[in-house]
């Protein structure tokens, strides 16, 4: 603020004749000056945000804590301070659709945008397609080095569809460089003894596996869907209104 403080007082000098006193004038630019300042904060929060490329805009606020499953109600607290970004630890999530693993993982990814680290996300397809195209392009060198600087990196959907080789090294290899040093969050519908069927390589998967889960959170998430719990909800008022009607 020092730094502001002489920026006000150089402007209030040669201005000052247009107030009234001189205190006036420093009052004003200073108030002007803050406000600046204050602006600039939430256009860096919304540029993070956007850079993110987020799907949705999902907040932790907007969770259903009590549907949660247990491990993920139990370490939401923990998580939402932000600690394990500070430490470089990982969070994977996994469980079957609807249980509210990508909607943590994109709360958190906000949280941390509006904390002020710089977060990158995509799901593995998409990821794995950025990869090899940057390959063709001769421009994965100039990736890598802007990827493993990201405060956090969320990868979603890890599972869903299954790679080839050259797509399974691609990923291993980004994530070593980010392996102790930086987070990463990762969402999958596989349990770990699973993620051979899509990696296809029982050394790698497991040398992935190791780096991943060392000194991180892994949370089983387990549970009814979010989504088939809505559905219920809704065709329950839709037939309630019908025998009103």
């Amino acid at each position: 603020m020092k730094r502001q403080n002489f920026k006000v007082a150089a402007i209030a000098c040669k201005c000052k004749d247009a107030f009234e006193n001189e205190e006036e004038a420093y009052d004003i630019l200073y108030q002007v000056f803050t406000q600046e300042k204050a602006d600039r904060s939430i256009r860096a929060k919304q540029n993070r945000i956007r850079a993110a490329n987020f799907p949705q805009k999902k907040l932790l606020d907007e969770l259903v804590t009590e549907a949660l499953p247990e491990q993920a109600r139990a370490k939401l607290k923990e998580l939402t301070s932000l600690a394990f970004i500070k430490k470089g630890q990982n969070i994977i999530l996994t469980g079957p659709p609807g249980t509210g693993k990508s909607h943590m993982a994109i709360g958190l990814g906000m949280e941390a945008c509006l904390a002020g680290y710089r977060v990158f996300l995509a799901t593995v397809p998409s990821f794995i397609n950025q990869l090899k195209e940057h390959r063709s392009e001769r421009t994965l060198r100039s990736f890598e080095l802007k990827f493993e600087k990201y405060d956090l990196v969320i990868l979603d959907e890890l599972g869903y569809i299954s790679f080839d080789k050259e797509g399974a090294e691609l990923l291993f290899s980004h994530l070593s460089l980010r392996a102790g040093r930086k987070s990463t969050i990762i969402t999958s519908n596989l349990s770990f003894i699973n993620w051979q069927d899509i990696f296809h390589d029982s050394v790698l998967t497991a040398a992935l596996t190791d780096r991943l889960t060392h000194r991180s959170y892994v949370l089983n998430m387990n549970g009814n869907s979010y989504r088939m719990r809505e559905t219920a909800e809704w065709l329950r008022s839709e037939s309630e209104q019908v025998v009103q009607n």
